[in-house]
């Protein structure tokens, strides 16, 4: 055997080519983001623009419309947090100073009781004021983003008048094109239904957590239920994220009890929206473990900043489902599964016994 056809040779090549093409990908971010956008924002407009087209409403101008209302839409959105996130981080340094001091007054309690903690240390280690900013630094990632607005419209825009002719190029692309096909409907289907759900999900989510917080009088309420709407998007942490800043907020601002009902109302939101509400009606969902979802979010957000974090779950079935269609790849749609399609596979190749002794 020849040492180019060695598999330690082959799996070194493969490996080697993947580190090229991430750092191709890193390199290239501020190019593909806006593009990847676009891409998942024709996928949810695609079937608006063929219900409109169902009732005989022309197709440029159901794209017309539709673009109309992502600008509406957005727009409202940047003007209306905006001015409260320029507004919150003119006070941030003010709230930090608030905020060590609270730890203080903490450590002076605990050495109350023989708990003696080295103020030094913590000042020069652990910086809780960063957590206050850390939220708002992913929202000004995300408006860097959308800053090319114009770009990921009019790329949206091209792939909405191009999505049918699009579908006979696949059809030619490929030798058994309905094997293929049928697996991008099925991804497209089960995005779209994971986006539907998700939005619905999250605006609930965010609504009750602003009015959580303008109740209890937490100051840019419209600011933190406009976080806990865009980061239920992000899997497993992006519920944790958006209430660190408004918990410690409550904390400096009013008091530690409010800080502590402020936690627990989010921590109830949260249960009940992503634990209840929104598996009730996921239903089996995109077929990813918890581990993978998870490890998928640290991958993409590392790669494609805050809207890789945003798109983890559908940019990581585009990878399970391209690894579905190949046979040399099957092993990587086994390892990207939850436990019931493993299972559902085992038993489809007999691999376990369930017969009963």
């Amino acid at each position: 055997m020849s040492v180019t056809h060695h598999p330690v040779f082959r799996v070194f090549i493969v490996l080697a080519s993947l580190v090229v093409i991430l750092a191709g990908v890193k390199a290239s971010q501020q190019l593909l983001v806006p593009f990847i956008l676009s891409i998942f924002i024709a996928i949810v407009c695609q079937p608006v623009i063929r219900l409109l087209e169902g009732v005989k409403v022309p197709k440029w101008a159901g794209v017309t419309l539709v673009v109309a209302l992502i600008i509406t839409l957005g727009f409202s959105l940047a003007s209306l947090v905006g001015q409260s996130i320029n507004d919150f981080s003119k006070d941030l340094p003010l709230y930090k100073n608030k905020l060590q001091s609270e730890i203080f007054w903490l450590t002076e309690k605990l050495a109350s009781v023989n708990i003696h903690l080295n103020k030094e240390q913590i000042a020069e280690h652990f910086d809780p004021g960063a957590a206050m900013s850390l939220a708002t630094n992913m929202l000004s990632g995300l408006g860097n983003t959308l800053a090319n607005v114009f770009l990921i419209l009019l790329t949206t825009v091209f792939m909405l008048f191009e999505a049918d002719t699009a579908h006979k190029k696949l059809y030619l692309m490929w030798d058994e094109p309905a094997k293929h096909i049928n697996k991008i409907d099925e991804f497209l289907k089960s995005v779209n239904n994971y986006l539907a759900i998700k939005t619905v999900v999250s605006i609930g989510t965010g609504l009750l957590a602003g009015t959580l917080c303008w109740i209890i009088g937490v100051d840019y309420f419209v600011l933190w239920g406009v976080l806990a709407f865009l980061f239920n998007y992000i899997p497993n942490i992006g519920s944790i994220i958006a209430a660190i800043p408004a918990v410690l907020l409550a904390l400096v601002q009013i008091s530690p009890s409010a800080a502590l009902g402020l936690a627990i109302g989010y921590v109830v939101i949260n249960t009940v929206m992503g634990n209840v509400v929104e598996p009730k009606y996921m239903g089996k969902g995109l077929g990813l473990s918890t581990l993978v979802v998870f490890l998928s979010l640290i991958f993409w957000g590392w790669l494609l900043g805050t809207v890789g974090m945003l798109l983890s779950v559908p940019l990581t079935m585009v990878v399970k489902i391209a690894a579905d269609s190949s046979d040399s790849a099957h092993w990587l749609a086994v390892l990207l599964s939850n436990q019931t399609e493993v299972e559902e596979e085992a038993e489809s190749h007999q691999i376990f016994d369930t017969e009963e002794e």
